[in-house]
């Protein structure tokens, strides 16, 4: 069997040849992939390579633009990330965002300092030269004066020769081009929401600028990745899936079925911090409506005293991640030995982009959030490759292309829920029966935002339960109970999240019932904290 892994991207070069795409240039940047969205929600397919990518290999795949991201480093560090000066001029079109056109500015001779005043979050950009011939094709349509997102704490001073100011913060050139050179830079952030008319920009970027066909869609993408994971897996191999029953499994495991058929095996594994009766209904649907063979694997005992004593939340997911390896090794050999069917070399993930940009450095020197268990929880040495078809997507992406595979839109409209489980919503250590008080609150808190007709609308809704205990009073005697918070957030790609501002008469509701129903809950609080600088999850 394998010994490291390597997820499925191998279809990438050849779409982006056969598709006329645009190329992001990772510098690092916890909103890389967010450009690429941004980009293919144009109907313009987009990849994502390492800034060291030499152009030879650039090249090779014909790209019609190229965009510089974001990055934590300063451009005049030593061990600042670098691309080929060669870009800036093989003619093609680059779009440099926030670290990009300080590395534009700092290549071609400008000058980058630290700023005296950074710019973290909402400024006002004002535009220059917005109309007549010498009008900016970047800010084509857009109006003179906008919101924008930015983080940066260094800023251009000097502009490299042949370029010229297009808009201004308060604080900062905001805004630069060389027309000539089809070089165009911004310092705020276009890919985020937070920045109006930002999809504007790019759109500008895409059609004006680089002359992009709308080329990429749903289908392009399951037609590819399906190729790719049948070469990948060969003829004969045979594959196991971690099937969760949640949108991003359920979709790669159908796009793994689809190419190559019965030599997919699903496991589930109840590892006991699943939500309320979410074992046996899982199993249910998997078999009965999706017609895909899985195997339900009771492990609850086993990963609850691997979790003995831990608190720390690292710890519980490195744990998780490690125990989930075990389960599926000892799944395969067995399968191997009593169906002789072939060497079973490849595990499916679910894995998306958010999970991977939080949890490891991909393709640029970004910063470690958390480890998820389907990705830096996975130990070193593992006995599958990976395949993960997902691994450059955002959920609202896997869910469309779940539509166009069919499957039910129960599965697709069901919310995130993370690989370690409740394990991360219950700070502190991991006993059997707290996690039942958990899984009886967030039962309450899914109950209530579907009867309120919310739980389509919002992007997660969940229960935590606190390591924190507080006087009450029931039926006249004081205790001394849990405390639970609630959680529920509006998001399109879970990079960023706000907290939902409920109805009164909800919280109220979510609040009785878990007193009333879970016992040793005295206390219901809610979580008004967005991402960031929260994330989504507690741990």
């Amino acid at each position: 069997m394998a010994s490291t892994a390597k997820p499925v991207q191998d279809q990438v070069g050849r779409m982006e040849a056969e598709l006329g795409g645009v190329v992001v240039l990772d510098f690092g940047g916890q909103y890389t992939q967010l450009i690429a969205r941004r980009i293919r929600e144009q109907q313009v397919f987009s990849s994502i390579l390492p800034c060291t990518t030499s152009m030879e290999e650039l090249m090779k795949l014909e790209p019609v633009g190229v965009v510089l991201s974001g990055g934590p480093s300063s451009v005049y560090d030593p061990e600042a990330p670098k691309c080929d000066p060669k870009l800036l001029s093989l003619g093609v079109p680059v779009l440099g965002i926030c670290y990009g056109m300080q590395w534009i500015t700092h290549t071609l001779g400008g000058k980058v300092e630290r700023a005296e005043r950074r710019e973290y979050g909402r400024a006002q950009l004002n535009l220059e030269n917005a109309s007549g011939d010498s009008a900016s094709d970047l800010f084509a349509g857009v109006a003179r004066s906008l919101r924008v997102w930015n983080s940066h704490g260094d800023h251009v001073m000097m502009l490299p020769h042949g370029f010229r100011t297009v808009g201004r913060t308060a604080n900062a050139v905001a805004a630069v081009e060389d027309r000539a050179r089809k070089i165009y830079a911004v310092e705020f952030h276009p890919e985020v929401n937070h920045t109006e008319q930002g999809t504007e920009i790019l759109r500008n970027f895409l059609f004006r600028v680089c002359k992009a066909e709308k080329k990429w869609s749903g289908a392009a993408f399951i037609e590819e990745t399906v190729e790719a994971i049948r070469k990948k897996a060969g003829p004969t191999s045979r594959v196991i899936c971690a099937l969760s029953g949640g949108v991003d499994s359920t979709v790669a495991a159908a796009l793994v079925h689809r190419a190559i058929g019965d030599r997919l095996t699903n496991i589930f594994v109840n590892t006991g911090m699943l939500r309320k009766n979410e074992f046996a209904e899982t199993l249910e649907m998997l078999r009965e409506r999706l017609g895909l063979r899985v195997i339900g694997i009771d492990a609850s005992d086993r990963f609850l005293a691997r979790l003995e004593g831990v608190s720390d939340p690292e710890i519980k997911r490195k744990r998780i991640g490690a125990e989930f390896i075990a389960v599926f090794a000892e799944e395969a050999q067995r399968l191997q030995r009593e169906e002789a069917h072939g060497e079973i070399g490849f595990l499916v993930q679910g894995t998306l982009y958010p999970d991977v940009i939080e949890s490891i450095s991909v393709r640029g020197p970004s910063a470690t959030i958390k480890t998820h268990h389907n990705v830096g929880g996975l130990p070193a040495n593992m006995p599958f490759a990976l395949i993960e078809p997902l691994r450059d997507l955002f959920k609202d992406e896997v869910r469309r292309i779940g539509r166009e595979l069919g499957l039910p839109e129960e599965i697709l409209v069901k919310h995130p829920f993370p690989g370690p489980g409740l394990a991360v919503r219950l700070l502190g250590e991991v006993t059997g029966s707290h996690l039942v008080t958990l899984q009886e609150a967030d039962a309450v808190v899914v109950e209530e935002i579907r009867r309120a007709g919310l739980y389509e609308k919002v992007w997660q809704a969940f229960a935590v339960l606190l390591p924190v205990r507080s006087v009450g009073v029931m039926g006249d005697g004081r205790t001394y109970g849990l405390t639970v918070a609630v959680r529920v957030v509006q998001s399109d790609d879970a990079m960023t999240a706000d907290w939902v501002r409920l109805p009164g008469d909800v919280l109220e509701r979510i609040s009785t019932r878990i007193v009333n129903e879970v016992p040793g809950v005295t206390r219901v609080v809610y979580d008004i904290s967005s991402k960031p600088p929260s994330t989504i999850e507690w741990e």
